[in-house]
């Protein structure tokens, strides 16, 4: 047995608690300090996964040694002779895929929310005993992880292996009565996973995925980075998200959103599904091998600054999509309206105008992960920008090159460089380094070109940059509802804005954003005030586009709102609604070589 052992048992499934045993077999001689890190690898937010210890003892050759909190996530015990044990209570209530959850149908774990690191022993190997709930549960339950077992007992609860801390926190497991299947990409086994309630088509989400997979993993090179892969998925009635792991991905999903059996066409929603398994599938490779050296090993105890996020998390933006048209689940077009939501994604946002894409990366911590009503007029997106500037370099390499070098290149040089390595040297890249190696694999300086992207506000020459691969693009008016982007035909008319995201209230039409420039901050209105009234007649979600298009641009509305229980009297002039909304198509077919290469026609 490895020097730290862990136990960790589903105790209160009502209660929503795990009880956590640990036993340092050396522990410091002045004294043993144990902690939990603030925040997971891929969610770059302080969460305080401490707070959720309710009890904390410790013992010796079962006596009581006294424990002593230092700060808001590590304890110290007094020096003792022999072995320390260590036990703790978790609440676990968290749906999220980053941190634990507990009930009587499911249970989960992430290794941040459940396991303190041994102070000093952080890179000693740790074993883990995954106990069987008592009652029902325990005869029921599965374990479902890609930890390295070591005895298993029926339904995978038993004794598992990390070789440090660092890979213990990096193989969620999921408990409960879940679906299984799996199939082979690259000769590599992969698992599925499937929580909750669904009638999920099997047979089509395997095809989907090992062609995803198998187009992922020929793009670095074979053999892939893992022995096995593991997707991992909870279905909700209304939920969306992933999170990245060494040999695995957390996600959920929307029940509608998977595919059924009789479903003869890739749904919307089951496209947005494939794309979320894509992202966090790719970062197998970056973010997870390839990562910035700020993460090289990642500083759990307070926040990892980098200027880079926005080629991890942007980068893989790119790609996401990319690799469902490569694996021929997209066709060119529908590609390409995709690419159009995102480059709308880009366009709506005031805040692009206002940080870079290496702020947006710096400030992840207290901005992108902090949004509030102001963050659209704040703040640009490193994930959707990001992608949008993986886009120019990819074409610009191309272009320059005339097809002979990509973004591809610059990847698989990374992977070699820094990726296929990491896990023996532990090396990172630089924050100069990454452009570096860009400028060195297109064989021409990329200094402009990054100086552009990510330490100014001015647009990237997208528009420009398709044209030259035979890609119309247009640039409108949004036609109403939730529509972002698409390609439509005949004469575009723009529609009348007041300059704000609004939702449905009981009382009329709540402000949810309120945007720099526009006629509602003109006026003086501010998120969350409610219009009851438009030139004194009543308004509602149901009759404001309608009431909106029965007045001119230009035209000044007396508006009358409720700002918490106040009542406020505003002057309004209404304006014509932005052309903010992007459409794309295919110009002719197979008739330019730089596009046939880049979306492999």
């Amino acid at each position: 047995m490895s020097a730290l052992h862990y136990r960790i048992r589903p105790a209160d499934l009502a209660g929503h608690y795990f009880d956590v045993t640990l036993t340092i077999a050396e522990p410091a001689a002045d004294g043993q300090i144990v902690w939990l890190p603030v925040w997971i690898p891929g969610s770059y937010l302080i969460r305080e996964f401490a707070r959720n210890i309710t009890e904390m003892a410790a013992y010796s050759g079962k006596k009581p040694v006294e424990l002593r909190k230092l700060d808001k996530h590590r304890w110290q015990a007094v020096a003792v002779a022999g072995p320390l044990v260590i036990e703790y209570r978790v609440y676990a209530f968290d749906l999220s895929v980053r941190g634990a959850y507990l009930d009587d149908t499911r249970g989960f774990f992430n290794g941040t929310s459940v396991f303190v690191a041994v102070a000093g022993q952080e890179s000693q190997p740790c074993d883990v005993d995954i106990a069987t709930p008592r009652g029902d549960a325990g005869k029921r339950w599965r374990v479902a992880t890609t930890l390295p077992a070591v005895k298993l007992k029926d339904g995978g609860f038993g004794r598992y292996r990390a070789r440090d801390y660092d890979e213990l926190i990096d193989h969620p497991v999921e408990l409960g009565t879940f679906d299984t299947d799996s199939f082979k990409a690259c000769g590599i086994p992969h698992e599925i996973v499937i929580a909750g309630r669904h009638r999920t088509d099997f047979k089509q989400l395997k095809k989907d995925l090992k062609k995803i997979c198998e187009a992922q993993i020929r793009l670095f090179g074979e053999p892939a980075p893992f022995d096995r892969y593991l997707f991992m998925t909870m279905v909700t009635g209304d939920g969306y998200g992933g999170l990245e792991h060494r040999a695995s991905t957390a996600l959920i999903t929307s029940r509608p959103d998977l595919p059924l059996a009789h479903e003869t066409e890739r749904k919307t929603g089951y496209i947005q599904y494939l794309g979320l398994c894509s992202h966090e599938y790719f970062h197998s490779w970056n973010v997870k091998r390839i990562k910035p050296a700020a993460y090289a090993p990642y500083p759990l105890d307070r926040e990892a600054y980098t200027r880079l996020l926005w080629a991890f998390e942007g980068i893989t933006s790119y790609y996401d999509d990319l690799m469902l048209l490569r694996a021929g689940i997209l066709t060119p077009q529908q590609y390409l309206d995709l690419l159009a939501q995102t480059l709308t994604g880009v366009e709506r946002a005031p805040g692009r105008k206002r940080q870079t894409l290496e702020d947006a990366s710096l400030d992840a911590w207290v901005k992108y992960y902090r949004q509030d009503e102001n963050s659209p007029n704040a703040l640009v997106s490193y994930y959707t920008k990001g992608a949008l500037a993986a886009l120019c370099l990819d074409l610009t390499i191309r272009q320059r090159t005339d097809g002979a070098k990509s973004l591809d290149d610059v990847m698989r040089t990374l992977w070699q460089r820094f990726g296929r390595d990491f896990d023996r040297n532990g090396i990172g890249v630089g924050e100069t380094e990454w452009e570096a190696v860009a400028s060195e694999v297109a064989g021409f300086d990329l200094k402009a070109f990054f100086d552009r992207a990510l330490r100014s506000t001015d647009d990237l020459p997208a528009a420009e940059l398709l044209d030259a691969f035979g890609v119309d693009v247009q640039l409108r008016p949004p036609l109403g509802g939730s529509d972002k982007g698409g390609w439509r035909t005949g004469t575009i008319t723009a529609g009348i804005s007041i300059g704000a995201r609004v939702a449905a209230d009981p009382a009329g039409i709540k402000l949810t954003q309120v945007f720099d420039g526009g006629a509602a901050r003109s006026a003086g209105l501010a998120a969350g005030d409610v219009l009851v009234a438009f030139d004194g007649l009543r308004v509602n979600a149901a009759s404001f586009d309608g009431v909106l298009a029965g007045y001119p641009a230009g035209a000044k509305v007396h508006v009358h709102a409720f700002r918490r229980d106040e009542l406020i009297e505003r002057s309004l002039q209404l304006q014509l609604a932005l052309t903010d909304t992007w459409g794309l198509r295919l110009r002719d077919a197979g008739g330019n070589p730089l596009r046939l290469a880049w979306l492999d026609e």
